[in-house]
């Protein structure tokens, strides 16, 4: 379900599948990324630097990129390039040890899963930035910083019962997972 960053229902929620997709398509900002590496606005119908692109992005724009000459769906190389970008410039969102237990799932049995719940972990704080910024709108620059500076040691531990929580839920789900497997195995003869 989609939700407006007041928590509001989206008007696209009320229209049928077919005038949804259609909708969807008609709100898209198509970017063309051509041989040459360059990037075209079919909005605008101008060429825009791949800063333009993160502009459209952080404005909560629909962005999709496909090749000027296949129609290839190029979408996710280029948010992945924006944010190479942005890990390399100052201040990086990621650890290295972050980064290297992502790879690190790239292959295994639990990839979709990760991927999954990354996802709903990333919108969960999306949601709630969302729904402080909203609760926040009349508190100046000064007052909001103090405020972030107390509620340090809460969000903290908020965020660290959070993490714990996942790491529960995901040692349940291996267990389970090895469970069905050492069943599976049984099943069909083979032990481990």
């Amino acid at each position: 379900m989609c939700r407006t960053a007041t928590y509001g229902f989206a008007p696209e929620e009320f229209v049928v599948p077919e005038q949804k997709s259609a909708a969807l398509k008609s709100t898209q900002r198509v970017i063309k990324k051509y041989p040459n590496r360059r990037l075209y606005d079919t909005d605008t119908s101008t060429y825009i630097t791949l800063a333009e692109v993160r502009q459209l992005v952080m404005a909560h724009q629909n962005v999709v990129v496909r090749d000027a000459k296949t129609g290839e769906n190029l979408t996710r190389s280029i948010l992945l390039q924006i944010i190479l970008e942005e890990e390399a410039g100052g201040a990086p969102l990621f650890t290295e040890a972050v980064l290297a237990n992502i790879i690190r799932f790239y292959g295994h049995a639990m990839q979709g899963f990760m991927g999954a719940q990354l996802e709903r972990n990333v919108q969960a704080f999306t949601d709630m930035q969302a729904k402080l910024a909203e609760q926040s709108q009349n508190v100046t620059p000064e007052i909001w910083a103090q405020f972030m500076r107390l509620q340090s040691p809460m969000l903290q531990g908020m965020m660290g019962s959070y993490v714990e929580q996942s790491q529960s839920m995901l040692a349940q789900m291996q267990e389970q997972l090895q469970k069905q497997t050492e069943q599976m195995l049984g099943a069909l003869g083979l032990k481990r």
